[in-house]
C-alpha cells in the first residue's frame, strides 16, 4: 500500500508498505527515506557498500544519495517505508541532521516505527480529516535512475493475526499520531545522527507541563495540535515532547486521553449513555471511549456504568 497523509500543519508524509521480491532499480530520493523490515533480509547498496536490514533494524537513507534495495538469499522481504522531508524529520535542529550509518539495529524505535507507520496507513485508508486514500505504487518525490522498479506487491494497511492486535492498540487521532511521529523522528535524530540531535529537557519543566495540560483540559473536545502547543512555549515539537514526559510520565495525548476518561466516568455516574459521554469529553466514537477506558478502568464503559447503577438499587 502506497498513502499520503498530513501529519502536521503544513507537513505532507508518504507511506509505503510493500513486499519485495526483486531489487529496486538505482533511485534517489527528495526526502529522507525511513524503513522498518517487517520480514525477511534486504540487502542495500548504499555509498558504494552493502548494507542488510532485517527485523529489529532501521535504515536511514539521505535525500539525493543513489540507492538500490532489493531482498537478500533469494527470499523476499516485508518492509514499512516513510519519506519525510528533512523539515518534518529535523524538527528543532537547525541543520537537516546526518546519519552516518544507513542500518541501525534498535529493536525499540524499529518497533514504533511499525506501530505509527499502520496508524498513520490506517488514517488515510479511513479518509480521515489527516489522510487521503492510497494515491498509487510509486512514491513521490523519486528520481529513478535505470528503469522502474519491478517485483513489488503492495500489501494492505492491515495485517492479520497477531501483528494485527500489536498495531491496533495506536489510535489515529491527530494529536496522538502527531505526537507518536514526532517522538519517532526525534529519538531517531538524538539516538543515531551526528552530531547530537535537538535539545532533548529544559528547565521549567513543571511549569510548561501545567501550561499544556490547563491548555488541554480547557479545550477537552478540541484540543490544539502539537505544533500549537509548541509553538506557544517557544520549543520544537520533540523539545516539548521530551520536557513533558519527564514531568507527567506520559505523552500529552495520553494525558489527555486518561483526563477525557476522567470525565466520561462523572457523565456515565450521572447516567450518560457510553455513546453520549464518548462526545461530551471528545473522543471519536464509542469504541475510541471504549479503548481508552479498559486502558485505564480495566472495564467497559457500559459495564462502569451498569454496575454504579446496580450500586445505587435499594436491596431487599
Amino acid at each position: 500500500m502506497w498513502a499520503r497523509v498530513s501529519p502536521a500543519p503544513g507537513h505532507v508524509l508518504d507511506l509505503l508498505h510493500a513486499r519485495m521480491a526483486e531489487p529496486f532499480a538505482p533511485h534517489v530520493h527528495d526526502g529522507f527515506s525511513i524503513g522498518a523490515c517487517v520480514e525477511g533480509l534486504e540487502m542495500i547498496r548504499y555509498r558504494g557498500r552493502r548494507h542488510y536490514a532485517a527485523p529489529g533494524s532501521v535504515v536511514i537513507l539521505e535525500p539525493g544519495e543513489a540507492h538500490t534495495g532489493g531482498p537478500s538469499g533469494g527470499a523476499n522481504f516485508v518492509y514499512r517505508v516513510m519519506y519525510p522531508a528533512a523539515e518534518l524529520l529535523g524538527d528543532g535542529a537547525a541543520r537537516p541532521p546526518r546519519f552516518p550509518e544507513p542500518v541501525v539495529m534498535d529493536p525499540a524505535l524499529a518497533a514504533e516505527m511499525r506501530l505509527v507507520h499502520a496508524a498513520l496507513s490506517r488514517v488515510a485508508q479511513e479518509g480521515g480529516p489527516r489522510g487521503t486514500g492510497p494515491l498509487g505504487a510509486e512514491p513521490v518525490g523519486t528520481a529513478l535512475l535505470g528503469g522502474e522498479p519491478v517485483g513489488t506487491a503492495l500489501l494492505g494497511g492491515e495485517p492479520v493475526g497477531a501483528e494485527a492486535d500489536e498495531l491496533c492498540q495506536v489510535g489515529t487521532e491527530p494529536m496522538e499520531t502527531e505526537s507518536r511521529l514526532c517522538w519517532l523522528f526525534g529519538e531517531l535524530v538524538r539516538r543515531h545522527a551526528a552530531p547530537a540531535g535537538p535539545a532533548g529537557v529544559l528547565p521549567g519543566t513543571g511549569v510548561l507541563a501545567r501550561r499544556v495540560m490547563d491548555r488541554l483540559a480547557d479545550q477537552l473536545t478540541g484540543p490544539p495540535a502539537l505544533a500549537e502547543l509548541a509553538a506557544e512555549a517557544g520549543l520544537s515539537r520533540y523539545q516539548l515532547l521530551r520536557s513533558f514526559r519527564v514531568e507527567v510520565g506520559m505523552p500529552p495525548y495520553a494525558w489527555l486521553a486518561q483526563h477525557r476518561v476522567a470525565r466520561a466516568r462523572v457523565l456515565l455516574e450521572q447516567g450518560h449513555r457510553p455513546a453520549e459521554a464518548a462526545t461530551l469529553t471528545g473522543f471519536a466514537d464509542q469504541a475510541h471511549l471504549t479503548r481508552w477506558f479498559r486502558r485505564v478502568v480495566g472495564v467497559t464503559p457500559g459495564a462502569y456504568r451498569n454496575g454504579v447503577q446496580d450500586s445505587r438499587r435499594p436491596h431487599r
